[in-house]
């Protein structure tokens, strides 16, 4: 409940912003002063989880893209299911972190197993509003993990 009140400022604004490049400072000051994170953590951690961490476009997209499958009618076999999670992450990993930029690599993810490319289209109507929820758990693994990591440094 403690971390959960210290983070939401963070969260809020990421939810907001769907930015986790344009929350960094408020993470950064909610890591160090709500939370007690050191400085030296948060400044290493925060912003380079900003810029690698995107968990939540990663499960985004590979739901998306089970999803287009499905409504395209096409059993992928479990080689393909792998590809897709290999594809997303370096996909989420090289994703800036800037509105809507899932959509942008979800192209790639759909192709990568050969599915149509314009399924992207279907996906649009509902992007804006998942896209804050997505930001706003980037923005959370990038906070725990600061956490984790000022909890074990020496």
């Amino acid at each position: 409940l403690q971390f959960w009140r210290g983070a939401r400022p963070a969260l809020l604004t990421a939810f907001a912003t769907s930015s986790s490049a344009a929350t960094l400072p408020i993470t950064l000051n909610c890591l160090q002063n709500d939370l007690k994170v050191s400085p030296q953590v948060s400044g290493f951690v925060a912003p380079l989880g900003a810029q690698l961490n995107m968990d939540g476009t990663a499960l985004y997209e590979a739901a998306a893209a089970l999803f287009v499958a499905n409504l395209v009618g096409l059993d992928l076999s479990l080689g393909q299911e792998l590809i897709i999670c290999l594809t997303v992450m370096l996909a989420s990993i090289g994703a800036p972190g800037i509105p809507s930029a899932g959509m942008v690599t979800m192209v790639m993810v759909l192709q990568s197993v050969g599915l149509p490319a314009e399924a992207v289209a279907i996906l649009l109507p509902i992007d804006r509003l998942l896209d804050t929820v997505r930001t706003a758990v980037n923005v959370e693994g990038d906070m725990v993990t600061s956490l984790i990591v000022d909890k074990y440094s020496v």
